[in-house]
């Protein structure tokens, strides 16, 4: 290699490796800003009865958690469990009887549960009794912490947004409607693996299993339209702008180690409408919850298909015109070397 083409071999290596450098930045603010330093935040609980001692409880853990909760009482164990079964709250503490009893479903996210023993346990100890606590809505067996969900995610995710580098990249001279056709089927392919992974293999689900693969593959099939979409304007941006999508913002955001109630407000914002958080949500309202907010998570994965379908169709178009482009200057160039070539014609006669 000689000394004049070192240098410009160097820049290229360069630019190519800002990619990486970039990954790994964005890889640790992600990842570190939404697991880093989890906390409560307006954390909902209960407290069981309206009598004057539980009234003033609720008020007393109410004061001194500030912000961290929001606790709020119900009439009846009842009452709580069934709370406990919407979601709209994550711990419910029953003062009466014999023992302390807090009730929590931890198949929702335990850490969330983990968090309101903690709150509870003081709370029980200064009854002098210890804290029993019951879970009325457990993970599968096989799943005892409930994040299986959550790596059965990062799994689909990575076979998803793998798959766009290589539909982009190899596929690039195909046609734009075959290149979306093969994103779609791969994205079955995935999500039947998904679905392999969840039931047979690993008994993460334990019922519910053809609709647990019906979200995958409208996660699947989101990620895949959303990249293959973006390659056209990206190029060789397009792994870092689907990692920033679908692994920096997504992961983070899904509530399948942490929920919003644990995390800052930007990832809990993220939370309400990001494809993670439809499908970790989505699969435990169907596998856990009698599909109690099973539309509304199942609304979000169609939008971001839908979102998929629309990039893809914007592809086509802003592709279709640059060739229309290229043609117009081809015939241009043509055009002007036969011009030239009559005045050399021209010339010579004369």
């Amino acid at each position: 290699m000689t000394g004049n083409t070192q240098p410009g071999a160097i820049r290229h290596v360069l630019t190519h490796l800002l990619t990486p450098l970039l990954m790994c930045v964005g890889m640790g603010l992600g990842y570190l800003g939404a697991f880093g330093d989890p906390a409560p935040h307006h954390l909902p609980v209960a407290v069981v009865g309206r009598a004057p001692a539980q009234l003033v409880m609720a008020q007393t853990l109410q004061d001194k958690a500030g912000e961290a909760l929001d606790v709020r009482t119900v009439p009846s164990r009842l009452d709580a469990v069934r709370l406990l079964e919407d979601r709209q709250v994550f711990g419910a503490y029953v003062a009466g009887g014999a023992q302390p009893e807090l009730l929590v479903a931890s198949a929702g996210s335990d850490t969330n549960a983990s968090a309101v023993e903690k709150v509870f346990t003081p709370v029980a100890a200064r009854q002098g009794a210890p804290l029993k606590v019951t879970d009325v809505v457990p993970p599968a067996p096989h799943d005892p912490t409930g994040q299986g969900l959550f790596f059965l995610l990062v799994a689909v995710s990575i076979g998803s947004y793998a798959s766009v580098a290589v539909i982009g990249g190899a596929g690039a001279v195909l046609p734009m409607r075959i290149r979306a056709l093969l994103a779609v089927g791969m994205s079955l392919a995935v999500s039947a693996v998904g679905a392999l992974f969840a039931g047979p293999v690993f008994h993460i689900v334990d019922h519910g299993l053809p609709g647990v693969w019906g979200l995958v593959w409208v996660y699947s099939a989101g990620i895949l339209l959303v990249g293959t979409g973006l390659h056209t304007f990206l190029k060789r941006w397009t792994t870092l702008g689907v990692m920033v999508l679908f692994v920096m913002l997504n992961f983070t955001s899904s509530g399948g180690i942490f929920r919003p109630e644990l995390q800052n407000g930007f990832f809990g914002a993220l939370h309400a409408f990001w494809n993670g958080a439809g499908f970790i949500e989505g699969a435990r309202d169907l596998v856990y919850f009698g599909s109690r907010g099973l539309g509304g998570n199942v609304l979000t994965l169609v939008v971001w298909l839908a979102v998929g379908a629309l990039a893809v169709a914007a592809a086509a178009l802003t592709e279709r015109r640059r060739r229309v482009v290229e043609e117009a200057v081809a015939v241009t160039a043509v055009e002007a070397e036969e011009e030239t070539e009559e005045e050399m014609e021209e010339a010579v006669a004369v």
